[in-house]
């Protein structure tokens, strides 16, 4: 990345301005030899700035090649928590590899990483593009504000290392960071107790981040009042303060263009006046070059690590002459190395707060979670997301009270989620129409330890889904499920791929499932279903069936799930197996060719299994780059031809009776008892939230028996080209279809989430 051309003067001008430095130090060291050689102490600030902080790691780089020993760090929301990893042990190397490695849209956000979620939780995850608390009978807007889950766990881990030093000065660097208080607007400077409330304090931005706790006070943003604390590094002993600025002060009235810019700018006008007087106590002073990045920037870290990288190397001749200066008077012993990796704890109890409609043991249990055990951050991470996982918590974080040496016990700290939510959503595709999605879900309604939803679709269709889910055993990895699922649909038919008719098809089961998920990718169980279809001729054609007929479906299932995301995953594993047998089929149906009723009718309604796939593969090749392929099969494994069980080949989205997507087709375009199909894709994220995606596939059908309803074995080709943009409502897709047999093109639309 190449620097502007005024920020080359201004190294220019800079390296001038070294010079002086290294007489002004070089004189200053000299006189201090000459009277009682005390080596000078140096003080670094590292102002506030959201994603512009993250310049910071570059300057600690520059001091870290410079051998320059820091002695005292002081700083303010990003600032703070750079300074608070390199003050508990991290080099600027080890801080820039954290960087790398982290999810900032996961890490300030209120989505549940999709990882988290259990597996009954990940099907019915962003559904709904509206979800609303309902408490004590009235409905409740969100507030937006981040809960910081993600965040707080992240901090767990990244100072684990110091969970039992309370007190800030005994890091290997004494620290102190910046807090507002809400209620008064006092600073509030912040030295002792635990590191990772007093992080999430200095960084709580009002309106974007809860305001955090802490000693009977409501902390939030210490940018509010001093975002460049150089008198607090002053104070703690420093002769020499470095300071890196990361802001551009207040904004220019061009800058200004709504509400929201109106009360930042407001906010920030005591801070503009504090930093007038920090900069003169600066001798040192770093302007980092940030002024075409914001502080939600965090989709440009690598650009804004490229600006820090480059004023560090800037700044490395004049570190390295200070520090070959006072190297002179008292050289510097080498920092040991931590191991932030391996830190374990044994835990000897521990203490749950929060909890009002869960219990102790329920919380507990469903981490599967155990005392007078050892315990590494990553451990306690891995428990502690079980539990947020089902979703019946907002907010868990933890501190650990030390005992002794390597022992603690824990104190979990809990924020429940409501019991009830409202969900509403919309979708349009030409096979459905026009729908809204309703939903209500609410936990342990009927009993404890229990999820209950009703959901249903109205418009030109209708769906309906009703299920309880039982949690059972200690861990709550087995469940009882029993549920209710109707589908009322209006289904075009095909005649050599051209539109010959369509029929109504109401489809009702009624279920009950046990299930086993040992973790949070893998769901295995068994279960009975009583189904029941009725058909019904919309507009005729030349074979139509008319009445109904229920069967008996016994069957075992897998599913596994490891996708990134909900929408446009780029990486991960999704794969839905069911292996069934039906039986006690009894038919109650006409069937009719040229408005005739056929007797007999030819379908067969003996006993035969079936197995039903359907895998989908996701894999990044670069950031803006993924590789799709999904593999379905059906086959029902019977010589008995009964078209009105055979799987419906076409479409690119949703999911229905029987269904098999195809690109190239729309739905139920092909019906056949028995499919194989592979798709092969590539999709393109030019920029946020849009992406293009070039599909492939080709099928082979009717190759599992000996008489079928189709002409026999064949296959089909079809290609699909999709342009997509994410919106808060859902995806709006549209796309261009072509098959090689049907040698036709067409359009498929999807607006919104399908049920």
């Amino acid at each position: 990345m190449q620097i502007p051309i005024e920020h080359m003067l201004i190294s220019y001008l800079m390296k001038f301005f070294s010079l002086c430095l290294f007489c002004f130090f070089g004189f200053a060291v000299s006189l201090s030899a000459q009277d009682n050689r005390v080596r000078p102490k140096i003080g670094l600030t590292l102002s506030g700035g959201g994603a512009k902080g993250l310049a910071h790691i570059g300057i600690l780089k520059a001091i870290d090649s410079a051998g320059l020993k820091i002695d005292y760090i002081t700083g303010t929301s990003m600032g703070a928590i750079v300074g608070a990893l390199y003050a508990s042990g991290y080099s600027g190397n080890d801080i820039e590899k954290l960087r790398k490695n982290i999810d900032f849209d996961v890490l300030f956000s209120n989505n549940v990483p999709l990882k988290t979620l259990s597996m009954e939780e990940k099907s019915q995850y962003s559904r709904f593009a509206i979800e609303l608390p309902f408490i004590n009978n009235k409905i409740r807007l969100t507030t937006g504000v981040i809960s910081g889950q993600e965040l707080n766990m992240k901090f767990s881990e990244l100072f684990f290392h110091v969970y039992d030093v309370h007190d800030f000065n005994q890091f290997k660097i004494p620290f102190k960071c910046m807090a507002t208080d809400l209620e008064t607007g006092d600073l509030v400077v912040m030295d002792t107790g635990n590191i990772i409330t007093a992080l999430r304090a200095t960084m709580a931005i009002p309106s974007v981040f809860s305001a955090i706790t802490r000693n009977n006070q409501k902390l939030v943003d210490g940018g509010l009042v001093r975002n460049f604390p150089v008198k607090n590094v002053k104070e703690m002993g420093a002769d020499i303060v470095i300071g890196s600025n990361v802001t551009s002060g207040l904004s220019k009235i061009d800058k200004i263009k709504n509400p929201v810019d109106v009360l930042l700018q407001l906010a920030f006008f005591r801070e503009a006046g504090d930093f007038k007087e920090e900069l003169p106590l600066t001798d040192i002073y770093i302007h980092l070059p940030l002024e075409n990045y914001n502080t939600a920037s965090f989709g440009s870290s690598k650009e804004i690590m490229q600006i820090g990288l480059e004023t560090g190397r800037l700044y490395y001749p004049i570190f390295k002459k200070l520090a070959d200066s006072i190297n002179a008077i008292a050289p510097t012993t080498a920092k040991p190395e931590n191991e932030f990796d391996n830190k374990s704890v044994f835990i000897t109890e521990y203490v749950v707060r929060g909890l009002r409609k869960t219990t102790v043991p329920f919380f507990i249990h469903l981490m599967n979670f155990y005392d007078y055990k050892k315990y590494t951050a990553a451990q306690i991470n891995k428990n502690i997301r079980r539990a947020y996982g089902s979703r019946y918590y907002n907010s868990i974080g933890y501190s650990l009270d030390p005992v002794s040496k390597d022992t603690a016990r824990i104190i979990f700290t809990v924020e429940e989620n409501p019991n009830t939510y409202l969900k509403a959503g919309l979708y349009y595709t030409r096979f459905r129409g026009i729908n809204v999605n309703l939903n209500i879900t609410s936990r342990d309604f009927i009993i404890p330890n229990s999820r209950s939803m009703v959901s249903l679709s109205v418009g030109e269709s209708t769906q309906i889904e009703v299920e309880h889910f039982q949690y059972l055993g200690r861990i709550k990895n087995v469940a009882f499920i029993a549920g209710f699922r109707l589908d009322n649909q209006t289904i075009s038919t095909y005649q050599n791929f051209s539109l010959d008719g369509a029929y109504k098809q109401n489809f009702s089961q009624g279920f009950i499932n046990f299930q086993n998920s040992g973790n949070n990718k893998v769901a295995a169980g068994i279960g009975t279903a009583f189904e029941y279809i009725n058909f019904s001729p919309s507009i005729r054609s030349v074979t139509e069936t008319k009445g109904r007929f229920t069967d008996v479906k016994s069957y075992v299932y897998l599913k596994f799930d490891n996708v990134n995301q909900i929408f446009f995953p780029s990486r991960g594993l999704k794969i839905n197996m069911e292996l069934a047998h039906v039986y006690n089929q009894k038919p109650n149906l006409t069937l009719f060719k040229d408005g005739l009723p056929v007797i007999p009718s030819n379908l067969n309604f003996n006993n035969y299994s079936r197995l039903a796939l359907d895998a989908c593969l996701f894999v990044p090749i670069n950031k803006s780059f993924t590789f799709l392929s999904d593999f379905q099969a059906g086959i029902n494994f019977t010589n008995d031809p009964n078209p009105l069980n055979n799987f419906l080949i076409g479409g690119l989205n949703g999911n229905f009776r029987n269904q098999v997507r195809f690109a190239g087709f729309q739905e139920a375009t092909v019906n056949s008892s028995s499919v194989a199909a592979l798709q092969l894709g590539l999709r393109f994220n030019p920029a946020n939230n849009i992406y293009i995606t070039g599909r492939a596939n080709a099928l082979i059908k009717d190759f599992a028996t000996n008489n079928n309803a189709t002409s026999g074995f064949d296959g089909l080709t079809g290609y699909a080209l999709t342009f997509a943009y994410k919106t808060p409502i859902g995806p709006v897709e549209l796309s261009a279809m072509y098959s090689d047999q049907s040698k036709k093109v067409q359009s498929y639309i999807l607006v919104g989430i399908p049920f």
